[in-house]
């Protein structure tokens, strides 16, 4: 039974994911620089909508992660207060 009892307060590794927002697009000031790189320009501007999505998701599949993690947190702790009577 002791043993049951230590298991259940060593610590578990977590799962969260590590959700790392895409850098902004750069767009020089001088226009000229902007009519020159265009092309470059705009796939950047592509790249980062597609990875904002990406971000996004990963934000919302944390957030449920971790949403889910304190519900058992919580459950957990209503056990412990029983065990110990309070």
């Amino acid at each position: 039974m002791q043993a049951a009892a230590l298991l259940m307060l060593v610590p578990v590794a977590s799962q969260a994911e590590s959700c790392l927002a895409p850098v902004r697009p750069f767009v020089p000031s001088d226009s000229q620089d902007a009519r020159d790189y265009a092309d470059i320009i705009r796939r950047d501007f592509e790249v980062y909508i597609a990875d904002i999505q990406d971000y996004f998701r990963c934000l919302e599949q944390e957030r449920a992660r971790a949403f889910e993690e304190a519900r058992e947190v919580s459950q957990d702790y209503g056990r412990f207060l029983e065990l110990v009577g309070d």
